[in-house]
């Protein structure tokens, strides 16, 4: 596709406001899918690291 300029491009003939959209949309599911798996990880190391010092703390 072809434009004369770039503010021809933003507005992608009439149509900008949803492919924009689409793309900030798409964008954004991408990065919580990035980072989500990250900070359960996180939490569940957490986790299991204050279970350990729990039982440690009950044998001893």
């Amino acid at each position: 596709m072809y434009f004369d300029n770039f503010a021809d491009f933003l507005a992608m003939g009439k149509h900008g406001f949803y492919v924009w959209l689409c793309y900030g949309i798409t964008a954004v599911v991408i990065v919580v899918n990035i980072i989500a798996p990250m900070l359960q990880r996180k939490k569940l190391i957490e986790q299991q690291a204050r279970l350990q010092r729990r039982e440690k703390n009950n044998a001893s």
